[in-house]
């Protein structure tokens, strides 16, 4: 947070996006960061990525209707990343 605030970027944390179905509101979700209003980005700390975590992140640029987001794990040897595409993303 404090690198994005030094390098002028801007971005909200744990923004709740409202799900609807035909019409109706059926849920929420909620993404970790939402960078410069087109970049979700979903924070996590596990010994590995797996399957579960890159459908939760997809999940999540479908159901907000964005083209680009993140996955970005903190809890391995290394720093995981990976970008994540919506194929269903309409301008």
């Amino acid at each position: 947070m404090v690198r994005l605030d030094i390098q002028g970027i801007s971005f909200a944390r744990e923004v709740v996006i409202p799900i609807y179905y035909k019409g109706r509101h059926v849920g929420t979700r909620r993404v970790d960061f939402l960078i410069e209003g087109i970049i979700s980005t979903e924070l996590k700390a596990v010994i590995s990525m797996d399957d579960g975590h890159l459908c939760q992140g997809l999940n999540y640029l479908e159901a907000f209707k964005m083209e680009t987001g993140l996955l970005i794990n903190f809890g391995s040897k290394r720093l995981q990343y990976k970008r994540l595409f919506n194929t269903k993303y309409k301008e």
